[in-house]
């Protein structure tokens, strides 16, 4: 009996995962249409010159944003992990004792931010001299926005935890209909455009918080801020496990931060603009791994919390090849014909983007192979080691870039540099994962790596054909994408699958047929 059950919660679960990641891929693809169309809009409107502006002063911003990341982490963690064990008392204290952590982190971030934060803007920062006031309106809007955006963390990650990933896909489809809105209502601005702008972002952030704390409030019962549920050892614990995430996401805010800054110092505001474009491309591809991430990590951590390793690891390996061969589907027809797509979304397309979005892409790549392992370590709570480390390797991206720059290095080396770091990086998270798990780097390797690259050298070979053997235009394109998407799927299922995998897969066809023909 016990067996059965077992077997039936697995099944359960793998049904959730399935259902959330369909709700969370909707939500996916219809942001991601919208936003694609907003970004082209907002670009024509601020011109190049105040997109580069926004982006690399909302880029001062995320060096202070490091703090969120981090309790969003560590929210999380705690969160999933007490509905995994099932104690609903532990997990008000975590609720409770979060959303106080935060506010006090929400003050110290308008400190940070209103003090060095200011002087950075004024006397580091590569900024025409007109546009300096905008600028500062710019930051002090967007140092509110973190600060609300903080308080709303506990209320995001519980959300998560109980995987309602219907409400999160419904939220984030009115934040993004939202800031479409914003765009059209750019031609209207009374005021400096960018200034209206950043107005306007606020506010829609202000609307997206309360519908979190709304949603929370009358779907999740019995989990409420209230002083008694405080419980300071398991806040202390709380604040640690954070702490130790804030190196890690600390290092990550740095280097991207960063290289923005350096890129902004060496060469001025235009290739900020270049790499706001990639940076826009990567969000997008990378939601086709991550939100299938999403809706697998919750059951990562809640596997550990049972004890359930097997299972645990089953998942691991299973999301690790997944996340790549989605984003292979969608990026790999990008990455071959990078240029005309991008000719075909933008007015203008800024000078270097070719390059940015490609390596932008390999780099996401790096960054689904290396989510599974990560999430793995953070469930097992003990991660001060792997933090130091891994944050102490990522800092490494900065010093290096600045050191190229300096002696001539075109914009475009700073990306290699990020992808190389990344790849060392990868490799140490799995020195921290295979002790978890008992197991061997070489076992991975089979399983997991050897697969991804079999399937990805495979699907590029017929698209590539086209590539260097047809003219530019629309036709081309669609065959590209066309041959893309088959070859994918036609590689996954013969190289990139298991036997138990392709198994599962064939029976659900068969299934799907009988049905159809009835």
């Amino acid at each position: 009996m016990k067996d059965y059950r077992t077997v039936y919660s697995y099944a359960e679960n793998n049904k959730r995962i399935a259902r959330n990641t369909f709700l969370l891929y909707v939500r996916m693809l219809f942001n991601m249409l919208v936003m694609l169309y907003t970004s082209r809009i907002v670009l024509n409107s601020l011109g190049i010159e105040n997109y580069g502006i926004y982006n690399v002063v909302g880029g001062v911003v995320s060096l202070f944003s490091c703090l969120k990341n981090s309790m969003i982490t560590a929210t999380q963690r705690y969160m999933t992990f007490e509905i995994g064990r099932g104690d609903s008392m532990r997990l008000n204290s975590v609720f409770s004792s979060s959303l106080l952590i935060h506010l006090g982190i929400g003050v110290m971030v308008l400190l940070l931010c209103e003090s060095i934060g200011v002087w950075f803007l004024n006397h580091k920062m590569v900024i025409p001299q007109d546009r300096l006031f905008a600028a500062n309106i710019v930051f002090h809007l967007s140092v509110l926005d973190l600060f609300l955006n903080l308080l709303s963390v506990p209320y995001n990650a519980i959300i998560i935890a109980f995987e309602k990933m219907s409400a999160f896909a419904y939220i984030s489809i009115v934040n993004v209909i939202l800031k479409l809105l914003i765009a059209f209502m750019l031609f209207l601005s009374p005021i400096d455009i960018l200034v209206w702008y950043a107005i306007l972002m606020l506010i829609v952030s202000i609307l997206n918080n309360w519908i979190y704390w709304l949603y929370c409030k009358k779907n999740i019962k019995n989990i409420s801020f209230n002083r008694s549920n405080i419980n300071k050892a398991l806040g202390r614990e709380l604040f640690l496990f954070a702490s130790f995430s804030f190196i890690g996401d600390l290092a990550v805010i740095c280097y991207t931060q960063g290289l923005n800054v350096l890129l902004n110092v060496f060469f001025g505001p235009i290739i900020n603009a270049a790499r706001g474009i990639a940076v826009q491309v990567q969000g997008a591809i990378g939601s086709f791994s991550g939100n299938f991430q999403m809706a697998i990590n919750p059951q990562i951590t809640k596997s550990y919390a049972k004890g359930d390793l097997t299972y645990m690891r089953t998942l691991v390996f299973a999301s690790s090849r997944y996340s790549c061969f989605l984003l292979l589907v969608i990026s790999l027809p990008i990455l071959i014909d990078t240029d005309y797509i991008l000719k075909l979304w933008l007015d203008i397309v800024p000078r270097h983007s070719v390059m940015f979005v490609r390596l932008m892409l390999l780099i996401t790549l790096i960054f689904a192979l290396s989510n599974p392992p990560a999430i793995t370590v953070h469930a097992t709570g003990k991660i001060k080691s792997y933090q130091l480390v891994i944050g102490g390797i990522n800092l490494l991206i900065l010093p290096i870039s600045y050191l190229v720059l300096a002696y001539g290095g075109a914009p475009e080396s700073v990306f290699v540099i990020n992808l190389l770091v990344l790849i060392l990086g990868l490799y140490v998270r799995l020195l921290y994962l295979m002790p978890i798990f008992k197991m061997r780097l070489s076992y991975y390797c089979m399983e997991v790596l050897m697969p991804i690259l079999i399937v990805s050298l495979v699907s590029a070979f017929i698209p590539l054909i086209l590539f260097f053997n047809l003219s530019e235009s629309w036709v081309r394109l669609g065959m590209i994408i066309l041959s893309s998407v088959l070859s994918v799927c036609v590689s996954v299922y013969v190289y990139g699958i298991t036997s138990v995998e392709r198994a599962v897969f064939n029976s659900w066809i068969k299934k799907l047929y009988v049905y159809a023909i009835r």
